[in-house]
């Protein structure tokens, strides 16, 4: 095929034509990952990544480059919702922890239909009783778990199992002192053995089955206040159904040095122990993988 000079000059204007569109396209996309986000911190504290500058969520806001935004604070840092509830549970300062505590007053006595006669003194009625309000709400309810007939030799191979997964699969979440001794650790792990067991005796359980180990190194408290998150969902068991939460050995609350809590804790079916998922312990975090 030939070309007519008339037609390769056409052709030459709208190559340059072209080429000039694909520069400004290639510079245009080339600029935009550089504003494509804005990086900042609010006055409270709070880190922010926005597409605009109208999408700022705080006045004030100071904008930094994503390399220049400095550490959170772990007061900023989100807590779990399972301590979050224990903790307003526990208050004895919040009111509805009060509500109902004590016994309701009594409605006041009917006002006397006939006035008593002149220069008589009315008998003396003794003053209602002031009704009590607790001070301190009502202790969580203590998990029952299931009877599942174990030997103490049986436990004691449960509690070493958990210390020896350590080695395979570490999942330890602790809890320090002002000075950074130990005051209280949780460890968890699966075991397989020990899920089949418990499905046997709890036909309703269908998700993975986790062993945890909490020991405490000087006097603490352990309540069972466990939360798993993996992806976007979180679960919280319930230490008052034993299909989500229960003991095997020891008791929840105040613990002396040295004393150990064996319990098993149930996850829903669709979360997966083979992946990272993160574990928290009251505020304390870590990220395990508890099937490797």
């Amino acid at each position: 095929m030939r070309f007519r000079t008339g037609d390769a000059r056409t052709l030459s204007a709208a190559l340059r034509q072209g080429r000039g569109w694909c520069v400004g396209l290639a510079a245009a996309l080339c600029a935009a990952p550089a504003g494509a986000a804005i990086t900042g911190v609010c006055p409270d504290g709070s880190i922010f990544i926005v597409q605009s500058a109208d999408a700022i969520p705080c006045s004030q806001a100071k904008r930094v480059e994503p390399s220049d935004v400095p550490p959170l604070q772990p007061e900023r840092l989100p807590r779990p919702y399972g301590w979050e509830r224990f903790q307003r549970e526990a208050d004895p300062n919040n009111p509805y922890n009060l509500i109902g505590a004590g016994r309701a007053p009594s409605a006041p006595p009917p006002a006397p239909t006939n006035a008593p006669a002149p220069g008589v003194r009315p008998p003396a009625v003794a003053p209602a009783p002031v009704p009590q309000v607790a001070a301190v709400p009502p202790a969580p309810p203590q998990a029952r778990g299931v009877d599942l007939g174990l030997h103490p030799d049986e436990v004691r191979d449960l509690d070493a199992i958990v210390q020896l997964m350590q080695d395979v699969a570490p999942a330890t979440v602790a809890r320090y002192d002002d000075r950074g001794a130990a005051v209280a650790s949780v460890a968890l792990a699966h075991s397989p053995a020990f899920e089949q067991r418990l499905r046997a005796a709890l036909p309703g359980v269908t998700g993975p089955v986790v062993l945890f180990r909490a020991v405490a190194d000087t006097p603490a408290s352990f309540h069972g206040n466990l939360t798993f998150v993996q992806g976007h969902v979180a679960f919280h068991p319930d230490p008052a159904n034993p299909a989500q939460l229960g003991l095997l050995d020891g008791r929840f609350g105040p613990l002396s040095g040295g004393a150990r809590v064996l319990g098993y804790a149930v996850l829903p079916a669709h979360l997966d122990p083979a992946q990272p998922f993160d574990i928290y312990w009251n505020d304390r975090r870590v990220t395990a993988t508890l099937r490797p």
